[in-house]
């Protein structure tokens, strides 16, 4: 399989996940998936080196996450119009419910959450990603879960009432 073949297979395996993934971490889905196409992009620009690396999607993921991150930052510094019309695009089921609610719990652990429960990393992997210590992510991962519980919960009554 020749160099092409390997990032088309790359891509097809794992796009989507990537967007559910930043989509998840970011709280808006639409700009999740140009922050992973872009992140594609790099990756192929780079793909002799990134085809290497013993997780190509991690760093494709990382490299999104950071897109979405000097978004933020830039964005801070720009006021749209009012009128400027935003449809959001619509997630199926529960998921827009799960990244509002994720939307509301701290940033470390809402990525801590995302890479372990979604992303499927270990703890100890997440740890890598993060560059943070295991016990630290340990930490995250069990106070974000109880927030988002708890997040959900409230979401919940107020849509349906208290049980």
């Amino acid at each position: 399989m020749g160099a092409e073949d390997d990032f088309d297979e790359l891509y097809r395996a794992c796009r989507d996940r990537l967007v559910v993934q930043i989509t998840a971490i970011s709280g808006d889905a639409s700009e999740a998936k140009d922050f992973v196409q872009e992140a594609f992009i790099r990756a192929w620009n780079r793909w002799d080196t990134v085809a290497g690396y013993d997780d190509p999607e991690g760093w494709i993921r990382r490299v999104a996450y950071h897109l979405a991150v000097g978004r933020w930052r830039r964005s801070r510094k720009f006021v749209l119009r009012a009128t400027v019309g935003q449809r959001p695009i619509q997630l199926p089921g529960d998921q827009a419910g799960v990244i509002e609610a994720l939307q509301r719990i701290p940033p470390s652990e809402r990525r801590a959450i995302v890479l372990h429960h979604v992303c499927g990393l270990s703890v100890e992997e997440t740890a890598a990603e993060l560059s943070a210590p295991i016990g630290t992510v340990k930490s995250w991962l069990s106070r974000g879960r109880v927030r988002l519980a708890t997040e959900l919960e409230e979401s919940q009554e107020m849509t349906h009432g208290p049980h």
